[in-house]
């Protein structure tokens, strides 16, 4: 039996230290979760004066790497990534290992990603200099937000950290799949609008005109078929003008990013991509699916309501969702259930009102939400794929459209040539 120096989590979220007498650093976690403790660092007694110095080396090795790479700027882990690190990091913790052994297994790890690796040495630090998980996640607010950091300070405070990392990554992975799926379906209409959009502009400013002066040198004085006038029009306009052209597109595009950080800009758009289809039925189920997702995952882990609310209206990615999850948390800060405030936002389908609204008279609101977000991802991924299959034969379309107006408009006056010819 060995003597393990501890410092622990108790259900009400207040830090313990003490000593315990274990086996090995397995059975000590074991005892002391018995005990309704979650453990954030172990140690074994003789050791402990070592590993105090280890951390005093650590703080400052994380000042060192906090002043070198100042002129870099904060370290950040991607998405992707930070969906890994949680992963891994709840398995540690399920196998017996103490929070800071896990969190520096885990920064050897990701030793080739500096950042990654930075960010969780320096969360590594703050808890072994006495800060909670949650308030050392705090310090990174640009690689966890303010739903992962409420998460873990619910999962502390009941003792099921690891049980909350679970849910998490379960929770960014399917968030993920979802974005990858809409983005995927996305990328294919882009593609062939971009590959249109470079034709059309290579047709018009070096092809056509050429044509145009072939044709008015052996058809003078005859006046060409109104389509290729239209066109050879367009494409003389594009040829002189092209840097005012590309000015123009450029100022578009600048002016709908400006728009689009503007709240009422934002919503404009985000109006626009609920209500006009063909993307208006993906847009609300995939909104949807998240909101209740968050909803739903937070309560799960022990988040209030209000809480939950929040920082679900904070994450719903569109305005228009946003201003009606506000209405919603407003109405239950006064005291009503969900069910009527929903009820009276257009943007939430009837079907999922009344599965909250069984949820709430059942008590199992939070198992009800993520079944809705379950049921509402399986009808995005279907409305992908109907979505995918109907525009790949709309694009195919329209690039045979644009560039066979081109060619149509091009070939017209060729017939009157001949005509000329055959009848000389």
């Amino acid at each position: 039996m060995a003597n393990f120096i501890y410092t622990a989590m108790d259900g009400r979220g207040k830090e313990r230290r003490g000593k315990i007498d274990a086996a090995s650093e397995q059975d000590a976690t074991a005892k002391l979760k018995q005990m309704g403790l979650f453990v954030t660092s172990l140690a074994a007694s003789r050791e402990a004066a070592q590993a105090k110095a280890k951390g005093l080396g650590r703080s400052q090795a994380a000042g060192h790497r906090k002043k070198g790479g100042g002129l870099l700027g904060k370290a950040v882990i991607k998405r992707k990534r930070l969906t890994t690190f949680t992963r891994q990091l709840s398995t540690l913790l399920a196998a017996g290992q103490a929070l800071v052994r896990g969190l520096r297994t885990l920064e050897r790890q990701a030793k080739k990603d500096v950042g990654t690796a930075r960010v969780i040495g320096e969360v590594a630090d703050a808890v072994e200099g006495g800060s909670t998980f949650s308030e050392a996640l705090a310090g990174h607010p640009k690689s966890f937000n303010k739903l992962y950091i409420s998460m873990v300070r619910a999962g502390e405070t009941a003792g099921k950290l690891e049980m909350t990392l679970e849910n998490l990554a379960v929770f960014m992975e399917k968030g993920q799949r979802i974005a990858g799926k809409v983005k995927s379906a996305m990328a294919y209409p882009a593609v062939i609008l971009t590959v249109t959009l470079g034709i059309t502009i290579f047709l018009m400013i070096f092809l056509v005109p050429k044509f145009a002066t072939i044709f008015e040198d052996m058809l003078p004085g005859e006046r060409m078929p109104m389509l290729t006038m239209m066109v050879t029009n367009v494409s003389f306009f594009l040829r002189d003008h092209f840097i005012l052209f590309a000015i123009i597109v450029a100022a578009l595009v600048i002016a709908f990013r400006i728009l689009r950080r503007t709240k009422q800009g934002s919503y404009a758009i985000d109006w626009f991509v609920i209500r006009c289809p063909p993307f208006n039925s993906l847009s609300i189920r995939s909104t949807v699916a998240r909101f209740c997702r968050t909803l739903g995952t937070l309560m799960d882990s022990g988040v209030s309501v209000l809480a939950a609310l929040q920082i679900a209206r904070e994450t719903a990615g569109n305005e228009v969702v946003s201003r009606s999850i506000q209405k919603v948390h407003d109405a239950v800060k006064e005291g009503e259930g969900m069910t009527k405030p929903m009820s009276a936002q257009t943007v939430f389908p009837p079907i999922v009102v009344s599965m909250v609204e069984v949820g709430e008279e059942t008590g199992a609101l939070p198992n009800m939400l993520i079944r809705i977000a379950d049921v509402y991802e399986e009808e995005v991924d279907r409305a992908v794929d109907a979505l995918t299959s109907m525009m790949e034969p709309l694009m195919i379309v329209l690039l045979a459209g644009v560039v066979g107006t081109i060619v149509i408009a091009m070939f017209l006056p060729l017939i009157k040539l001949m005509e000329k010819l055959g009848g000389g």
